[in-house]
């Protein structure tokens, strides 16, 4: 076993893991973070999609051992003082959800994009879930959310 610190949803945090062990199952069984959930476990559909230091990573395939040091943001972290993400808040409104199942994995893939680039192009929105898979939506709902939380973070005048 390894001891690990982290920055979980801006709190610094304490694991002991095994080498063997995946970000996703330190998420879900020690923290109890079930929004973490496991589609393919080949990092094929997205579904595990966490931030990592704000690059969107699939949580099957990254070692818990690999957040030592780092910082970890889950769909809960996105949520400050009560009020939702604007991302969150547009897919909301733009009802970008059906299941739900693969929500948590398409905002936080979109939401790394958002914070690389604030006004990214439909082409931009589609290449970054290329590697989220959703079975319910068809997908035009999804981008005109995160179309919609791009115009809305530009009329903020907000950075990110």
């Amino acid at each position: 076993m390894t001891r690990i610190t982290l920055t979980l949803n801006d709190e610094k945090r304490i694991a002991d893991v095994d080498a063997d062990t995946r970000l996703i199952d330190m998420l879900r069984d020690e923290f109890r973070l079930v929004s973490v959930r496991e589609g393919c476990g080949a990092g094929e559909c997205g579904v595990c999609t966490v931030l990592l230091d704000e690059m969107a990573v699939c949580s099957c395939l990254v070692p818990a051992i690999q957040a030592d040091g780092h910082k970890i943001t889950t769909i809960e972290g996105l949520e400050k003082d009560g009020e939702l993400d604007v991302l969150q808040q547009a897919f909301i409104d733009c009802d970008a959800t059906q299941c739900g199942f693969c929500t948590p994995g398409m905002i936080l893939s979109t939401k790394a994009l958002l914070l690389q680039n604030a006004c990214p192009s439909r082409e931009e929105i589609k290449r970054t879930l290329a590697g989220n898979v959703c079975r319910c939506t068809g997908y035009i709902p999804i981008l005109n959310a995160v179309e919609t939380a791009a115009r809305r973070i530009a009329a903020r005048g907000e950075k990110r």
